[in-house]
């Protein structure tokens, strides 16, 4: 009798595991969320003013753009990210963000402390940081010798005719091109033809009609087109000779005198400040400095102090 127990109970207890396994490979499956729809790309922008630490940045197209100043790059941190344009960053990529150019551009970028020069597309906004005017793909500071530095004295030049060139294809779609030599072709012109049937002479039966003979149209073959590859950098360094430099604190430039030296008499407590008059397209301006500062970490920190007596638009400038 307690074998039988026994028994019912096994039998139970082994229905109930079968029953459990059961249970557990009907359990429906979690749903996988959607993919987040991707960032549209943009093949162009230029952009919208924006403000960052109380600086106003007026994104514009400027072909005649020559700048110089401190340089810096990004890496690792930034690797795999979207860029402004809405490109994926890549650090081995030879490319540069500006904060005002329009993207894409081609730059040329001089390292001011070892002569080296090298072409980089901008495709991403920035540097946010005070005291530069250019942030570099790794790959480039590799190229132009600043890499273990952080930082280099640079010039940074637009170049027109190829910023030109790549904006037209972004903007236009991947162009078309006819094959060196070649012209668009013409339609040959056509005549217009008249026939008109005339009656037999007398006693000549007239001859059955015939179909009148269809000249047929020329075959125009249009030139073989191919596709005009994007403007890319191409890798290429160039070396110039390498002249002594100075850093300054850019603190302002004025078209009035007198709000030149007013500005000076603040800063003169930071600083050797000093007004010098200059001529931009033709216009006189008095612009006011500070320096000249031995090195980029002492600039940093002047153009700290600068900034924070009211001045957030002097930037660092290399002369």
């Amino acid at each position: 009798m307690r074998y039988g127990i026994a028994l019912i109970l096994s039998s139970v207890a082994l229905a109930g595991l079968l029953l459990g396994g059961c249970a557990e490979t009907t359990t429906p499956a979690a749903t996988a969320r959607p993919a987040p729809p991707a960032k549209p790309k943009v093949a162009y922008k230029v952009g919208n003013p924006y403000q960052i630490d109380g600086v106003w940045y007026y994104p514009t197209v400027d072909y005649n753009y020559d700048e110089t100043g401190v340089a810096s790059w990004y890496g690792p941190d930034f690797d795999g990210k979207d860029t402004a344009l809405g490109e994926t960053y890549d650090m081995n990529d030879l490319t540069a963000a500006h904060r005002t150019l329009p993207m894409p551009c081609m730059v040329r970028v001089t390292n001011l402390e070892n002569g080296r020069v090298l072409a980089l597309r901008v495709n991403d906004r920035g540097p946010y940081a005070k005291g530069r005017i250019l942030d570099i793909s790794r790959r480039g500071a590799q190229l132009l010798g600043f890499d273990a530095n952080g930082t280099a004295r640079v010039r940074v030049q637009i170049m027109a005719e190829e910023s030109r060139l790549m904006a037209a294809q972004a903007q236009a779609g991947q162009p078309v091109a006819l094959m060196p030599g070649e012209t668009k072709p013409q339609a040959a012109p056509t005549a217009v033809v008249v026939a008109q049937s005339l009656a037999p002479p007398p006693g000549v039966a007239a001859a059955p009609a015939r179909p009148a003979a269809v000249k047929p149209k020329p075959v125009v073959t249009a030139p073989t087109q191919v596709a005009v590859a994007p403007i890319m950098p191409d890798g290429r360094v160039s070396q110039v000779p390498v002249h002594a430099t100075n850093l300054y604190i850019q603190a302002g430039a004025f078209t009035s005198q007198t709000n030149a030296v007013r500005l000076r008499a603040k800063l003169a407590s930071i600083g050797t400040t000093n007004i010098t008059p200059i001529r931009v397209d033709g216009q006189r301006f008095f612009r006011v400095r500070l320096g000249p500062i031995a090195t980029v970490d002492q600039a940093d920190a002047m153009l700290d102090r600068v900034v924070g007596s009211g001045v957030p638009q002097a930037r660092i400038v290399v002369d």
